[in-house]
């Protein structure tokens, strides 16, 4: 599947991104498969419950020299005799008994449609936690790109003062110089940051199921209004991770295994029913034409007294199969809720450094305007400028990277509480 923007620099919000990226990805496509495989399968025919019901016929046309010496010292002999004959008929057959295993195995089918689904969400849910990173990532480079373009802006007007001074005589010609290399040097920056971009769109167009080079424009910003409370998500872990709960399917699967072997102990009662009919004709002999028809009934029980220990055996490695799945559960617990401990600590880290460089990019932005005007006056040096200019970049890429890192916590605890 393609997706194309009407207009080539149509505004792509994350929401967009998002719906398109769950009908077109490739990935997702496959988990949505494999959970109609799981719900196709959860039937009762296929759990052993329903009956199977056939047509049947066969026929046969023979030509046989046949010679025949009976006790009594006679003799029959046929030259060229032909038989035909063919039977045909409609049978039903069911298992009516097997120990209740049909009940249990629909059960397990049940769980399995279950688990299928329980493991697309998590599909989708990953999809949309890297959809979404991709697209604030392409955001993020946008911004550098705008706070590049700000600092060239800063730049040419400080070329121009220096040019000025210059030309008066009262500015030395390496200062002058070293402002034209310092605009070259953050236009080269920008350059290349164009091609960040471009390819941080690519990645994009991978997850969303774009040709790579479909174009499109994001927002200019990343949106953090979200709160969190500890104690909740850590209450709630358990009861809304898709990972968490896909293993809990796991177990309830292998204890079901577990009762389908047992049931294999119990003895077998089949019912068979149908209509048949069967006809023959010899062309000679002492008859010549047989035929019967009618409906049959019948039935048959079977009690598995001995099978070389199957039956243990298999129930002792489905027993160590629930076990290992309890295992890797208690495991995926302890991960999860290290993955959101992690996320936590990284939200609220990242909310602190956020509000302390919100305030440091404010105080760098005023230095550089002040060392400008300064420089206007003649009352500094380029040097100065220069500095105030490296501490305002610098304090604008930890400004930006701390927005997006804080987005990628906060939309991994919502990953991770199935809430994205």
């Amino acid at each position: 599947m393609i997706f194309s923007l009407a207009d080539a620099q149509s505004l792509l919000t994350v929401d967009e991104a998002v719906k398109i990226a769950l009908k077109n990805n490739y990935g997702i496509l496959v988990a949505r498969n494999d959970a109609t495989i799981s719900k196709t399968n959860n039937t009762m025919g296929n759990a052993g419950m329903l009956p199977n019901v056939s047509v049947f016929g066969n026929g046969t046309y023979e030509v046989n020299t046949v010679n025949q010496t009976y006790s009594t010292g006679s003799e029959t002999n046929y030259s060229g005799l032909s038989t035909k004959s063919y039977n045909a008929g409609t049978e039903l057959s069911w298992t009516i008994f097997n120990g209740g295993k049909m009940f249990i195995t629909k059960n397990k089918l049940t769980e399995m449609e279950a688990l299928g689904e329980m493991q697309f969400k998590d599909k989708v849910l990953q999809t949309q936690y890297d959809v979404i990173a991709a697209y604030y990532e392409v955001v993020r480079q946008k911004q550098q790109l705008i706070s590049i373009n700000e600092i060239i802006n800063y730049n040419t007007e400080l070329v121009k003062i220096l040019q000025v001074s210059y030309d008066n005589g009262s500015l030395l010609k390496t200062n002058l110089l070293q402002a034209k290399i310092d605009l070259n040097v953050f236009m080269e920056n920008s350059i290349n940051q164009e091609y960040v971009i471009d390819v941080a769109k690519k990645n994009l167009n991978q997850l969303i199921g774009a040709n790579a080079d479909n174009l499109f424009e994001v927002s200019d910003s990343i949106p953090l209004a979200y709160t969190i409370d500890k104690a909740e998500l850590s209450k709630k872990l358990n009861a809304s991770n898709t990972t968490i709960l896909s293993f809990q399917k796991q177990i309830e699967i292998a204890r079901l295994n577990i009762s389908e072997y047992n049931r294999m102990r119990y003895p077998l009662i089949n019912v068979k029913a149908g209509y048949y009919l069967s006809h023959t004709d010899n062309s000679a002999g002492s008859l010549l034409k047989s035929q019967s028809y009618g409906p049959q009934l019948g039935g048959s029980i079977s009690f598995p007294l001995f099978q070389s220990g199957n039956i243990n055996r298999q129930i002792f490695i489905a027993k160590i199969e629930a076990a290992s799945a309890s295992f890797n559960l208690e495991n995926i617990k302890l991960e999860v809720n290290k993955e959101l401990q992690n996320a936590i600590a990284a939200f609220e880290n990242q909310q602190r450094l956020l509000n302390i460089e919100t305030a440091n990019n404010e105080f760098t932005k005023e230095m550089l305007d002040i060392s400008i005007q300064r420089m206007k006056l003649g009352q500094t040096t380029s040097l100065e400028v220069h500095q105030a200019q490296e501490n305002y970049v610098q304090s604008s890429t930890r400004l930006i990277n701390f927005k997006y890192t804080l987005k990628i916590a906060e939309t991994k605890l919502k990953q991770l509480m199935a809430e994205l």
